[in-house]
């Protein structure tokens, strides 16, 4: 998985696996979270999105799986 920096107030990165169909969001305030079931055209139009933020809220969050991990160091 390659990590792409996000231009959003609420989402610093993300990162894609399109074999595991699994997306990887890092957040402005430190935390992580891995959510499942993202089919590549959502994640490519997370990556569009004027808002990724609103996005995210709207198509994303609470409509798939996830789990909080641990972020890098």
């Amino acid at each position: 998985m390659t990590t792409v920096s996000l231009d959003s107030t609420t989402l610093a990165a993300a990162a894609y696996d399109d074999r595991r169909e699994t997306l990887q969001l890092d957040f402005r305030d430190g935390t992580r979270y891995m959510y499942s079931g993202i089919a590549p055209n959502l994640y490519h139009e997370l990556l569009r999105a004027s808002s990724k933020g609103s996005f995210f809220n709207q198509h994303i969050r609470n409509d798939f799986p996830y789990v909080k991990i641990a972020p890098k160091n």
